[in-house]
């Protein structure tokens, strides 16, 4: 028998645009296993609306920088198909959105060793964990989506560490498509302006969006329609897809 609802995991998926990436996988059929980590009022506030959709949700708290919890988390994920009253149609994981990271502004001469492996450990190495527990979990068909960043692509001396691993990301993505090819597929997507830091003054966030060809932030359903072409689009895999506005150009 076919279960009902196949099971993604979307790391940082309580707010910003994994909360986004979420609801948009539960509108799509799938149950959720939602990731947070400090956001616990936020991830009840989602886990709540996919519930009014009628889907299954597991909300788990996790530390992403931690080996052990990442450990954890896919207990859960494992514990999620297991046959409850409430969810007896969960199946084995079907997509993977890493979109956890964190951003924060920076100066590359006086940043710190233990701030930069902080940025890393989140940014880099747990989507590499989560993945390679992922891939040993999923049937043929799996999709892993890893949420970089046009700064890939740019020189943003504000956010050196930021930048560095979302550069990473992108490459570590190829790797893993040529690796994990053909059962599960690896694919990214870069978003350009979407939603400011939570330091960026305005004035700032203003002046980028004026510099850009198409000058207005995206709208999250223009980035997460993208995941949604991934779902669905079987051919694909290795490939960052950028939407962006045009802000790769200037």
């Amino acid at each position: 028998m076919v279960p009902k609802f196949p099971l993604a995991l979307v790391t940082g998926g309580a707010h910003r645009l994994g909360r986004a990436f979420s609801m948009t996988l539960a509108r799509q059929g799938y149950a959720v296993l939602l990731h947070y980590h400090a956001s616990a009022a936020q991830a009840l506030a989602t886990a709540d609306e996919i519930h009014s959709l009628g889907v299954p949700v597991f909300p788990v708290q996790a530390d992403l920088t931690s080996e052990a919890d990442i450990e954890r988390l896919f207990s859960a994920v494992d514990e999620a198909q297991r046959p409850f009253e409430k969810t007896p149609d969960v199946g084995p994981l079907s997509v993977l959105v890493n979109s956890a990271a964190l951003m924060r502004r920076a100066d590359a001469r006086t940043l710190s060793a233990a701030e930069f492996d902080s940025t890393v450990a989140l940014n880099l190495r747990a989507p590499f964990l989560c993945a390679q527990r992922a891939f040993e979990r999923m049937t043929a068909g799996g999709l892993i989506v890893n949420v970089t960043d046009i700064a890939a692509q740019k020189t943003w001396t504000g956010f050196p560490d930021y930048t560095v691993s979302k550069a990473a990301l992108a490459s570590l993505t190829e790797v893993l498509a040529r690796s994990f090819a053909p059962r599960v597929r690896v694919n990214a997507i870069a978003p350009g302006l979407v939603l400011p830091a939570d330091e960026m003054p305005p004035e700032e966030w203003q002046r980028l969006i004026r510099r850009m060809p198409l000058q207005r932030p995206a709208g999250t359903e223009e980035i997460t329609s993208t995941l949604t072409f991934l779902l669905e689009n079987e051919y694909i895999t290795g490939q960052t897809i950028v939407v962006d506005g045009g802000y790769s150009l200037v």
